[in-house]
């Protein structure tokens, strides 16, 4: 029986697999990725890249790939039945908070070819064609059983195989939540007639949902909805969601792509690591198609993860430093559930009160809303949510409520070129202004020198340490302040500052 040795398995190559694996090749972390599949995904699936995902292709090096391939859908247009009532730039929400203040439609496929080719770039090979079958504990991590009989050997596993994980289920991972009573369509549709095609747009009705994103080509786009009845014959029901969506939206398009059904779960794991083995993505949380966040979560899981696995193999942190990979990214996760379980619940609800209020208030509020929100803080902080721009976790020397500095927690955000020093993936010192330098230098830790900001929450003579992953571990005016947020042992080229 062929075993091989190795520091992280990688079991499934989806999205969240395939960023995994790639972050870790980036890294120089030995790994192993497998899938049952044969080939990567060729239906589209999922399709928006926000901006906090388009910021971490960027560190990769990516990004150009990315925009010169996708679609940018750069407003939002809500309406109610046939009628548009507003029409939202991103950019104007976004403003300076992010490179990239519109939403990428960049297929779940292209997603995976672009991390695919990457990763083969990188040294990387997927093992395709093969399937777990046991994932055991021993003293130097866990042994993995596949369906051909070899074995792999390896200090840490990550399950990013999708929601009915079999890894979830061989470490009696609980996946609790619930299952939408409603069945929705999926249609890639040409030459579609009746929606703003640049924009996302969202048609609400009565207990009905529709959402399109475009998908280049001028008039394709992504069409998600709720499915009249019970259909079981793709011509039949092709044929019924032509007529109620006509009826309905004044929608209408040509031939469809692809068209598929599913039910909507918001279920999450328990616990997102168990001793040496952690759950990414889809096996870990799912949830609704409203605000296009569950293929963005899953990268931005393998992304964090990565980084973590990368500091503890390689001798920046202790074995505890991992545990921080759930204590950041269950709550994303449970938020993420939390805001789309009520948002579909709503614009899905059967109850006359509700039907009537949306009736009413979308038609007012929203052309309101459409002259406001790009002027008002709130504005920014929706798109911050849904970019996932405005994440924030909990890092050491922060107070109960997560307050120490307005960008401690939060990823680096953009000024200057300091995008370029990010490409690193290393830990790292950022100075803005007349800073302490040689506080900075004692650290032992690349510094990086920027003027002083004029409009950011970047503070003049202030250091920043930030993390692999780009976040902001601490803050402060002397380079002691920072050790607060390094990993206690042993520190990267930390010297006698331990």
């Amino acid at each position: 029986m062929v075993t091989t040795q190795t520091d992280v398995l990688v079991v499934g190559a989806g999205p969240t697999g395939l960023m995994l694996a790639t972050v870790l090749a980036r890294l120089g972390v030995d790994h192993v990725l497998i899938d049952g599949k044969a080939a990567p995904t060729t239906e589209s699936r999922a399709v928006a890249v926000q901006a906090r995902t388009l910021e971490i292709y960027d560190q990769l090096g990516l990004v150009d790939e990315v925009l010169a391939e996708s679609t940018r859908a750069e407003a939002l247009s809500p309406g109610y039945l046939d009628r548009e009532y507003a029409t939202i730039p991103l950019q104007n929400l976004g403003g300076r908070g992010t490179r990239f203040p519109f939403v990428s439609i960049f297929e779940q496929n292209r997603n995976e070819r672009l991390l695919v080719a990457a990763h083969r770039r990188l040294g990387g090979e997927v093992l395709w064609n093969r399937t777990l079958e046991q994932l055991a504990d021993e003293a130097s991590g866990v042994i993995a059983t596949l369906d051909d009989g070899s074995r792999v050997r390896a200090r840490y596993a990550v399950g990013a195989d999708g929601a009915s994980s079999l890894v979830r289920r061989l470490r009696g991972i609980g996946f609790a939540g619930t299952t939408s009573a409603h069945t929705f369509f999926v249609i890639d549709a040409a030459d579609l007639q009746g929606l703003r095609p640049t924009a996302v747009n969202v048609r609400l009705g009565r207990g009905e949902l529709l959402l399109s994103f475009p998908m280049g080509g001028g008039r394709d786009a992504r069409l998600i909805g709720v499915v009249p009845g019970e259909y079981t014959a793709s011509d039949a029901l092709d044929a019924a969601l032509r007529e109620r969506i006509a009826a309905t939206y004044g929608v209408t398009w040509g031939v469809a792509n692809w068209l598929s059904t599913y039910r909507v779960h918001h279920r999450m794991a328990e616990r997102f690591r168990d001793g040496a083995v952690f759950l990414a993505g889809d096996a870990a949380h799912v949830h609704s198609p409203v605000g296009a966040q569950g293929m963005n979560t899953g990268l931005q899981d393998a992304h964090n993860l990565a980084c973590k696995l990368a500091d503890v193999l390689q001798g920046r942190a202790p074995e505890s430093y991992l545990d921080s990979y759930e204590a950041e990214r269950l709550p994303v996760a449970r938020l993420v559930i939390a805001a789309t379980e009520r948002a579909f619940g709503l614009v899905t609800s059967d109850r006359r009160v509700v039907r009537a209020a949306i009736r009413i208030l979308v038609p007012v509020v929203a052309p309101v809303m459409g002259r406001l929100l790009p002027r008002l803080p709130l504005g920014r902080r929706i798109f911050g949510y849904l970019s996932q721009t405005r994440i924030r976790y909990p890092m050491p020397g922060m107070d109960a409520r997560g307050r120490r500095d307005p960008v401690v927690g939060r990823r680096l955000p953009p000024f200057a070129d300091n995008n370029e020093a990010l490409r690193a993936f290393a830990w790292q010192v950022h100075a803005y202004g007349e800073a302490d330098l040689l506080g900075a230098r004692s650290l032992g830790l690349p510094v990086h020198e920027y003027a002083a900001p004029s409009e950011s929450a970047l503070r003049a003579g202030w250091l920043y340490l930030i993390r692999p992953d780009g976040f902001v571990a601490a803050a402060g005016v002397t380079g002691a302040a920072l050790t607060v947020g390094l990993p206690h042992i042993p520190r990267q080229n930390a010297g006698d500052t331990k």
